[in-house]
């Protein structure tokens, strides 16, 4: 089933803020301006940009601030600046006139200093909703984005969470992901009539706590 499709990344991250037990694997998220990058740069220290709307990784950009000035990392490539305003500039340039969320970076665990994270593909059927597939993608060496289509490579969720974190944890992490899964889909079904698939885009950081970074209704 095809279903409804969305583009909107914020309208689908403001649903599901609205619900709190799912508000709180959400990283902190707002839009793109000025203001709200430098105070987030200030407060987390390092934010990920991307665009509203969007696929495959890219126009997604890495932003950090450190004692030394600002960076920022498009793919491979990364640039220094001195000042706010320069990186500001620089950033709106990439941008393109596109509109852009900022979420606060989350320090992903990761396997051989390769940042991993899991997409679980979610379908709606006669029977109801069911997960097709949960899967971990591990960054090509160099980048910081997962996508399959920049080079990243596949492996199974157990697999990922064993290698990044611990075989402990294999068990629970995937029972928390399902039941992210299943509250924040009736959340959107209820606020979006007519949706039939989602891709969760989830990332456990080097605590072991699950975040969810974006909700797909195209999955790829």
């Amino acid at each position: 089933m095809q279903g409804r499709q969305l583009a909107s990344k914020w309208a689908k991250t403001a649903a599901l803020l609205s619900h709190p037990r799912i508000a709180s694997h959400i990283p902190p998220t707002r839009m793109f301006n000025g203001d709200n990058l430098r105070s987030m740069l200030r407060v987390h220290g390092m934010v990920v940009i991307k665009p509203v709307k969007g696929a495959g990784g890219h126009g997604v950009m890495k932003v950090t601030s450190s004692g030394s000035g600002f960076s920022y990392t498009y793919y491979s490539r990364t640039r220094h600046f001195n000042s706010f305003q320069g990186l500001l500039q620089a950033l709106k340039k990439e941008q393109k006139g596109r509109r852009y969320l900022i979420q606060k970076g989350i320090r992903l665990a990761a396997i051989s200093g390769r940042p991993i994270d899991y997409r679980v593909k979610y379908v709606k059927t006669d029977t109801g909703w069911q997960i097709r597939s949960m899967v971990g993608r591990v960054a090509r060496p160099g980048l910081f984005v997962t996508n399959l289509c920049r080079g990243g490579s596949m492996l199974t969720a157990a697999q990922g969470i064993s290698r990044s974190l611990s075989g402990a944890m294999v068990t629970r992490k995937k029972r928390e992901m399902r039941e992210l899964t299943r509250v924040s889909t009736a959340v959107l079904e209820g606020k979006f009539h007519g949706i039939g698939q989602l891709g969760f885009d989830y990332g456990i950081d080097r605590s072991g706590k699950v975040w969810i970074f974006e909700v797909n209704t195209r999955p790829q």
